[in-house]
């Protein structure tokens, strides 16, 4: 669900060129690294309530460009971690535009000169050096120039053209240009200096027409004192209302205007805005996303900000959608809480406290997976590697996505959602460089595939791009690419993927020779790419007021090329192709459909366009300016009757900044009249029945020079046609056979209904088909393949599913926990529910259709809980169970081991957790220098030291998401003598009761008894005991010469230091005031030293002894934790 550029030009709103584009300024699609790792939906932006400034022409390589239009600073620009598909996009426009600079150009052809060629390394801004000269312009009537030089016949079409270059801003890398809105004729300019260096805007200016781009001016001086501008926007709903953005590294404000410009208000903001979104409806409603991941709202046109929510995913969030959500000023959004997880969160603008967010999903969702668009919602969600979709229609609960069982998606991507229906594109588990294309119910919910092995490509940002284009103006018409043998053909449907065939190739190319190129071996093969430069058009074009034409670059053999491409037109929806140009063309629509405009993309200029009135059969060749031109965009106005094109470029590296405004009204002359127009019958392949109809279309008679006009009715008629087989797609749990009929899948069974069913009630049985959406047939096979209503039968409850409502088996104690318990198959009302939560506590139900959408409860101890629910009625019953781990983080551990053990024998090692955590907690303990852990689930091992010296252990504990450690170094010998000591009372208000202290207290002990026993210290050990008495155990360790150790005598070692212990000679300091006595613990019956050795007969019920004191001490323990 990251973002994703789909090629669906009429889902993205792009329905008039990319006029729309320029006039309300889309907000490009967030590139989400989730992208090439994890799967997810692809937001759809339309265009009527999204915005965002029109993208920049620039000439500067080194120019980063942030997805959603902002700017990065220096800092960031050092730190970004990927690239824009503005920064390809304008490299690659770069690659385009160096070229050799040709000065003439004769019988039609270009010729280069050696005093226009310029160096590349020459070669700076697309705008010219700084000059004196003021702005200029050229007024000049253009006729058709047809190859040979001659001028044009009095009756051959001509162009009304006007040239302005920008003047004094020679040294801007960047510019961006905006038509006002429909009807207007104002045309605003941005043009600026970036310095990649500084990051920032060092100069701006902003340019003003107002009469359709013949002159304009210059408007710094006006509105922009001091002030480096940085983006521009218009209100979608409101043409009129022009926003200005400044550089917010120089400057945090905006610049507002409610007249098209003319004036301007400037309002200081303490934040730096990113990007922006309109509300559908509401001209004076605006969102603003932060580059510190902040939502903001304005109720005035961004005068007076305030904040919605922190930590917003970027481009997750959406305006409410009219007849769909209840407050027009609702707010969708996708915001990461303080735990760290993603939440779909629901708002108002401008009251978004926490009292007024609703959660209409329980639970955590995926990173940039929430997408709003029409009547839908989708979501998803990934356990344990498993990706699970949700999707809300029409704003009621979410519902799981049922997708064929082994479909098992890696990925999945929103193709479309109008016409009541979803278009999906799946990647299955099978599956790595190609997808499936799938179509859904009117609920979004069931899926069934209608074309495997869907074409890939990946965008400029990286971002996943499928080839499937939805033909605009013909319903259920849709051509996608499929890989097939390692090689990519293209194939086209009329009834919504039910049935695909291969594009019929021309019979003839563009100089009247025959094609030899016969199905299925040959076959003409389209590009479906969505161009991602919006001043030039996609690879394929159609339009919604010219039905059945399209335009599109491809190439004709056994499979897709990237080589030998041409144009290639059809005029009758696909059935037929003619080819229109040998190379590839821009070609654009005018006239409502009625004309086309083509440009070459050859890397010459050219001082020429084409125009055909007869759906490309014939085309005219017709000058648009004295001086071949390096066309780097073409601005189209909104479908008007001004009837005005915009081309900008270049004439050379060093000339100015040129605007072209074209006038073509002159072509057409007068509006058309009935006598102009004939009928044109849709057809498949032959077959008249198209969607379940025999459609006929009015078009303009071929050659007829007349004008369309708004007005114009396209469709005449449409007759319902008698229901064939293709009329209906295959339902949920059924596929589609050779023969044309659905079976059911081999893990389908029909004998259950898809959903709960009450006893008394009727609920819809599938024949395993359903009527394809909008297919308007009648009669026929209606009848035998539509559901039938069918009687609901008593049956047992099966196919019961308990889950928490994240998916997660684990929680934190004293949280609430939610549960989802779901029957698929039974009478929800005579079936009962019984839950049992495993502590203790369990709920029942009387019928599961009082249940709701979830069950939550509240754990109190720690511990792992069996949780199980259990489903009955009279004819039987079902139950679902699952593990629950209820833990709470650990705040310490302490490592409770033996200071000396003997080498040989087995040391018991205890590890003290607070709180406790009952089976929840796992262990990993390292010997020495060990690298593999063990593992264990109890705190307690028991180990045999083989090694005779200092050995340390480790243990770490995993609980509650928490993880700590301790450290003990045990000496390792093969015999020693210990004796218990215990301290004067006065030691005791001073304990401290931690580990470090006792550490201590024994190093001092240690040293003393040295000191006063004339004994190496090294060969000395003082244990401290947790817990209150303190008490301690004395060591006396064996040198490494063990003759020399047993040269003392028993005898001699206890009257060293039993005498001085007795004496009280065994004394230290702990504060000046407070001096401790150490002495022989005497409540021990055993006062004398024990003598520990491998062989020794002692050496058992010592060491019973030992652990006793270890656990009488124990019990302490936690006091001292």
């Amino acid at each position: 669900m990251r973002g994703r550029m789909m090629k669906m030009k009429d889902v993205l709103g792009f329905e008039s060129c990319w006029t729309l584009f320029f006039v309300c300024a889309l907000v490009p699609l967030p590139a989400r690294s989730d992208i090439t790792c994890t799967s997810s939906f692809a937001p759809i932006r339309r265009n009527e309530a999204h915005a965002k400034p029109t993208a920049f022409i620039s000439r500067d390589k080194n120019w980063k460009w942030r997805l959603d239009g902002a700017q990065l600073s220096p800092e960031a620009l050092k730190k970004s971690s990927f690239v824009s598909w503005r920064e390809k996009l304008q490299n690659a426009h770069i690659s385009r535009a160096e070229r050799t600079s040709p000065a003439e150009e004769k019988d039609g052809k270009v010729y280069p000169t050696e005093e226009t060629q310029v160096n590349r390394r020459e070669k700076r801004s697309v705008f010219p050096p700084d000059s004196a000269a003021v702005s200029r312009f050229e007024f000049r009537r253009t006729g058709g120039v047809d190859g040979t030089g001659k001028s044009p016949r009095q009756n051959e079409p001509h162009l009304i053209t006007s040239t302005f270059a920008l003047s004094g801003d020679s040294a801007h890398n960047q510019a961006m240009v905006l038509w006002s809105g429909h009807n207007s004729s104002v045309i605003l300019i941005l043009t600026k200096l970036f310095d990649f260096n500084l990051g920032t805007v060092t100069e701006s200016s902003l340019w003003r027409s107002v009469d359709f781009g013949t002159t304009y001016e210059k408007l710094t001086d006006k509105v922009m004192i001091r002030t480096m501008l940085s983006y521009l926007y218009v209100c979608p709903t409101n043409k009129r209302k022009i926003l200005i953005l400044s550089d917010p590294e120089v400057e945090s404000s905006l610049l507002i205007s409610s007249d098209e410009g003319a004036t301007f208000q400037k309002f200081n903001i303490n934040f730096y805005i990113m990007s922006l979104l309109f509300h559908p409806t509401q001209e004076n409603w605006i969102l603003a996303y932060s580059h510190d991941q902040r939502l903001y709202s304005s109720v005035d046109f961004g005068k007076k900000w305030i904040l919605v929510h922190e930590r917003v995913t970027p481009g997750r969030f959406y305006w409410a959608l009219s007849g769909l959500d209840k407050e027009a000023d609702l707010v969708h959004i996708e915001a990461r809480t303080d735990s760290g997880q993603m939440q779909y969160i629901t708002c108002r603008a401008q009251k978004c406290s926490e009292e007024g967010r609703q959660y209409p999903f329980s639970g955590r969702i995926d990173t940039n997976s929430l997408v709003v668009q029409d009547q839908y919602i989708f979501l998803q969600l990934t356990t344990a590697g498993r990706t699970t979709y949700f999707v809300s229609y029409q704003r009621g609960p979410f519902r799981t996505i049922q997708l064929p069982k082994y479909c098992l998606p890696k990925d999945m991507h929103i193709v479309s959602t109008d016409e009541g229906q979803v278009l999906a594109a799946v990647q299955e588990w099978n599956e790595n460089d190609t997808y499936s294309l799938y179509i859904s119910d009117t609920p979004g919910v069931y899926f069934t595939r209608s074309l495997p092995n869907l074409r890939t490509s990946r965008g400029l940002a990286g971002n996943l791009i499928v080839d499937v284009y939805k033909v605009a103006g013909v319903s259920g018409l849709i051509i996608a690419n499929k890989k097939e043998d390692a090689q990519m053909t293209t194939y086209i449907t009329y009834n919504k993927g039910q049935t695909w065939s291969l594009l019929q190739p021309p019979t003839k190319d563009t100089t009247g020779h025959d094609i030899n190129c016969n199905l299925p071996s040959c076959s003409l093969h389209l590009h479906l790419q969505m161009s991602e430069n919006p001043y030039t058009p996609d690879t394929i074009s159609t339009k919604h007021s010219a039905p059945g034409i399209i335009v599109a670059t491809g190439n004709i053999g056994p499979e897709l090329s990237f080589s030998n491409t041409g144009m290639f037109i059809s005029s009758d929806a696909g059935n037929t192709w003619r080819q229109i140009f040998e190379e590839e063309h821009s070609v654009w629509f005018l006239d409502y459909g009625g004309a086309l405009l083509a440009v070459t993309q050859s890397a010459v200029p050219t001082r020429h366009l084409w125009i055909s009135l007869d759906e490309g059969r014939q085309w005219d060749k017709l000058s648009f300016s004295y001086t071949p031109l390096f066309v780097d965009g073409v601005l189209m106005t909104p479908e008007t009757e001004n009837r005005i094109i915009t081309f900008f470029g270049h004439f050379s590296y060093h000339s100015d900044w040129q605007l072209i405004k074209i006038d073509y009204s002159s072509l057409f002359g007068r509006k058309c009249t009935d006598g102009d127009f004939q009928t044109w019958h849709l057809q498949n392949k032959g077959e008249v029945c198209v969607m379940g109809e025999r459609q006929v279309y009015m078009k303009r008679k071929p050659g007829t020079r007349c004008t369309l006009g708004r007005e114009y009715s396209r469709v005449v008629s449409a007759e319902p046609c008698i229901c064939t087989l293709y009329d209906f797609e295959c339902d949920y749990g059924f596929e589609r056979q050779a023969s044309g009929k659905c079976a059911p899948a081999f893990w389908y069974d029909v004998n259950l209904p898809a959903h709960t069913c009450s006893h008394g009630q009727r609920y819809r049985n599938s024949t395993g088909y359903r009527k394809v959406l909008l297919n308007n047939c009648r009669e026929g096979l209606k009848g035998t393949l539509s559901p039938r209503m069918q009687q609901c039968k008593p049956i047992a409850p099966s196919g019961l599913q308990l889950s928490t409502i994240n998916s997660q088996l684990t929680a934190v104690l004293g949280t609430n926990i939610t549960f989802r318990v779901a029957l698929q198959n039974g009478d929800s009302l005579s079936t009962s529910l019984h839950v049992d939560f495993g502590d203790g506590i369990s709920v029942s139900y009387s019928n599961i259709s009082r249940l709701g959408d979830s069950i939550t409860h509240t754990y109190r101890v720690a511990g792992i809980f069996r949780v199980t629910a259990r489903a009955q009625n009279s004819h039987g019953s079902d139950s679902s169970s699952l593990y629950l781990h209820i833990t709470s983080p650990v705040e310490r551990i302490f490592l409770s081991a033996p200071v000396v053990v003997i080498r040989g024998k087995e040391a018991n090692l205890t590890a003290v957790l607070w709180p406790s955590q009952p089976r929840t907690a796992t262990f990993y303990w390292w010997f020495n220098n060990s690298t593999e852990p063990l593992i264990t689930l109890e705190g307690s091992v028991s180990h045999t030291f083989t090694r005779e010296g200092l050995n340390s252990v480790t243990v770490q504990v995993s609980a509650g998401g928490t993880v700590l450690q301790d450290v003990k170094i045990i000496t390792v010998k093969d015999f020693f003598r210990s004796l218990l000591l215990s301290f004067s009372p006065n030691l005791e208000e001073h304990n401290p009761s931690v580990a470090e202290w006792r550490q201590d207290v024994g190093h001092v002990v240690r040293a003393t008894l040295s000191q006063v026993c004339g004994f190496p210290e090294d060969q000395l050990l003082v244990s401290v005991f947790p817990g209150s008495p303190t008490a301690a155990e004395f060591f006396i360790l064996p040198e490494t010469n063990q003759s020399a150790f047993r040269s003392h005598t028993e005898e001699q070692l206890d009257k060293v230091f039993m005498n001085a212990l007795n004496q009280n000679l065994i004394q230290f300091d702990l504060k000046p005031d407070t001096r401790v006595t150490v002495s022989v613990d005497h409540s021990d019956k055993i006062t004398r030293f024990r003598i520990i050795r491998l062989l020794d007969s002692i050496f058992i019920p010592f060491f019973i002894y030992e652990v006793y004191l270890f656990f009488i001490h124990k019990s302490n323990c936690y006091q001292e934790l």
